[in-house]
């Protein structure tokens, strides 16, 4: 059977933005061979949890809204969204769901800083100084690139024909439509890919490691993945952008529920 992707409205507020948005996520999903699943903010914590359960994977998308910078110890400054509690509600029930089943897990922009946020990290609360243009939105097929690193989960996606090796990295032309970025990254993220012009994080990535939780070795690693560009929009021109759901879509379709281990005193 297709596997199941849960992916939250992405925004409470804003109709047209989730109108425009949703649907893009749900094709990608639905082209690399899985069933996008709507997950609404304004329901009862019950009746998400319930449409949770029957999801074989996560995808984080984007959104108008920015963190509760209060989340990761700051005060919010001027140049700084303010936050959608549904969305950010729905996604802390989505991410521990996650992470207590070993879901695959796809964040993509406001997704990557929300999965980070979660993990205990912070983030830049705006990124208007900075000599690269993040912000260049929907409009513009290629912002700039990531340099990603060879031997990284991402690394192992990208197509390579389409990123050709510098400097020991590889160069990925991609989108940008963003004005916040990860800062620290949240426990057992690790750093995968980042603007060269600049060092803007790019992507994050690391699940959690199967010793941790004693189950036994050969158990397949967590499959979670966060990129702050977007390829659902680059789908039909970007290989990656491609393999990267294909990617996510498969692992979905192969999981299976591991052990939920706690501790008792």
């Amino acid at each position: 059977m297709k596997p199941r992707i849960a992916i939250p409205i992405p925004t409470s507020t804003n109709i047209e933005y989730n109108q425009r948005s949703w649907p893009a996520y749900a094709t990608a999903v639905e082209r690399s061979g899985g069933i996008p699943v709507e997950i609404p903010l304004l329901a009862t914590p019950a009746a998400i949890a319930n449409l949770i359960n029957t999801c074989q994977g996560v995808l984080l998308p984007g959104s108008g809204a920015d963190v509760n910078p209060h989340k990761y110890g700051q005060e919010p400054i001027e140049e700084c969204a303010p936050p959608d509690r549904p969305r950010e509600n729905v996604d802390e029930l989505l991410i521990q769901d996650a992470h207590n089943l070993y879901k695959p897990l796809l964040g993509i922009c406001f997704g990557a800083q929300s999965l980070n946020v979660w993990r205990g990290g912070t983030l830049v609360q705006d990124l208007s100084i900075l000599p690269v243009n993040h912000a260049a939105g929907a409009s513009v097929a290629i912002a700039h690139t990531a340099a990603i690193a060879p031997d990284s989960l991402l690394g192992s996606i990208v197509v390579k024909d389409e990123a050709p090796e510098r400097d020991g990295f590889l160069r990925l032309p991609i989108n940008s439509s963003h004005h916040q970025a990860l800062a620290i990254p949240g426990d057992g993220l690790h750093v995968s890919a980042r603007c060269p012009q600049d060092a803007v994080i790019e992507a994050v990535e690391g699940g959690q490691a199967p010793e941790a939780f004693n189950i036994p070795p050969e158990t397949p690693a967590h499959f979670v993945l966060a990129v702050q560009w977007h390829p659902e929009r680059s789908y039909d021109i970007s290989p990656t952008s491609q393999a990267i759901f294909n990617r996510f879509v498969a692992e979905a379709a192969v999981w299976i529920p591991r052990p939920i281990h706690t501790s008792v005193a």
